[in-house]
């Protein structure tokens, strides 16, 4: 959106496009997501998962006072049913606006990604747990106009063959849609770079040099650079660039994992999460993805083999036919979590040419587009298309 604004772009990168954690996700362009983490019954359904042995969901406990500064963020925010309102309305906002962005986008540039529009399942084993889901759709109806359609065991298996018989049944929404993460980083890096943009990577920032007010130049471990105006958006890492940016950002690093094989001979035609194990599941042309899990685990670069093994096992519980994949691709990478659920798009406080966009909590790739145009908007000082004021960095978080 910077370069065809008719702006001179560098786009540097510690180490290439789509290297974190845009790449091994499972790739969801979901408006379903609507509502955070944190929200009113989060600590009541993520409490047990915690205490429970090999859990989709675990805290590494360490002596972190940023980590537990942000549980207790986590912990406030989530009873505030007035600020989960106010985080609902700005995600949907920037997930309509960053759909839209995304298929005119890969049309216009002929994105090889493998977009397909399907919608996605949200599979419950347990009808009694199918049951909860009821009131957050209605509301969901009520506010934003859009919600699931609500199919019992039957309809979902006939809806999606490759499910057995017997699972409680799913919320479907049609409204999503879903591409092939790396491939998509792959053909947009291409097109930064026929479109202009210079791209360097094995970057790494070390310090700002702020004067007047303004970033003059930001030194790294290739030179100096010098612009006339920055854009900060390094998701979990952020918060360790806080010389450059003036604040140390409330945003925590949540490990997710996936898995990544050939397909099947029965392999799933739908996008599908099976919520009460906490797996996500994409069949892609070359290959079938589980994802998901949640380990804040600090900066951990280790890949443990027990956590892995929580997806198969989660997955093998629904599928109708299920040999134990050998092999395949597995891969880590960190959601920048915040505690109310909201990303940071904003200027950086005493830096009025410098932009921080991240902390996009687990729908980075379903906000991106929309987050670029906002950013766009906001260094060029045109009116912004989405109301940028509820991703402050100084909002209320407690």
């Amino acid at each position: 959106f910077l370069r065809g604004g008719g702006g001179y772009v560098t786009l540097s990168d510690r180490t290439g496009i789509g290297a974190g954690s845009s790449w091994g996700n499972c790739g969801y362009i979901c408006p379903s997501h609507v509502f955070p983490l944190a929200k009113p019954g989060a600590l009541a359904s993520v409490l047990p998962l915690m205490l429970r042995r090999n859990s989709p969901f675990c805290v590494r406990p360490r002596l972190d006072l940023h980590l537990w500064s942000w549980m207790a963020r986590f912990v406030s925010c989530s009873r505030r049913p007035d600020l989960v309102h106010v985080t609902a309305d700005a995600l949907h906002a920037l997930l309509v606006a960053s759909k839209r962005d995304y298929l005119d986008i890969i049309k216009t540039e002929s994105i090889a990604c493998g977009l397909e529009e399907l919608g996605c399942l949200f599979i419950s084993m347990h009808e009694e747990h199918l049951d909860e889901f009821s009131g957050t759709n209605r509301e969901i109806q009520e506010r934003f106009g859009f919600g699931a359609q609500r199919l019992d065991g039957k309809q979902l298996a006939r809806m999606e063959p490759s499910l057995r018989d017997g699972l409680g049944g799913a919320w479907y929404f049609a409204c999503d849609a879903h591409i092939r993460p790396d491939a998509f980083m792959t053909g947009l890096g291409e097109v930064l770079v026929r479109q202009g943009v210079k791209v360097r990577a094995g970057v790494e920032a070390v310090s700002a040099e702020v004067e007047g007010g303004r970033v003059r130049r930001i030194r790294t471990n290739q030179g100096d650079i010098e612009a006339d105006a920055f854009v900060v958006a390094t998701g979990a890492w952020t918060p360790r660039l806080a010389q450059i940016t003036g604040v140390r950002l409330a945003i925590e690093p949540g490990k997710g994992y996936s898995l990544t094989f050939a397909r099947p001979r029965v392999c799933p035609r739908l996008p599908m999460i099976f919520e009460e194990d906490r797996v996500a599941v994409t069949a892609f042309e070359g290959g079938l993805r589980l994802g998901s899990l949640m380990e804040f685990a600090g900066y951990d670069e280790s890949l443990r083999p027990e956590r892995l093994g929580l997806l198969t096992a989660g997955a093998s519980k629904y599928f109708r036919e299920w040999e134990a994949p050998v092999g395949g691709e597995a891969w880590y990478g960190w959601r920048p979590m915040t505690p109310d659920g909201r990303p940071f798009v904003d200027f950086a406080p005493g830096r009025s040419n410098m932009v921080l966009a991240a902390g996009h909590n687990m729908i980075g790739m379903s906000t991106g587009p929309g987050t670029g145009r906002l950013v766009a908007e906001m260094l060029s000082g045109e009116e912004t298309n989405i109301d940028v004021g509820k991703f402050r960095v100084d909002r209320d978080l407690m």
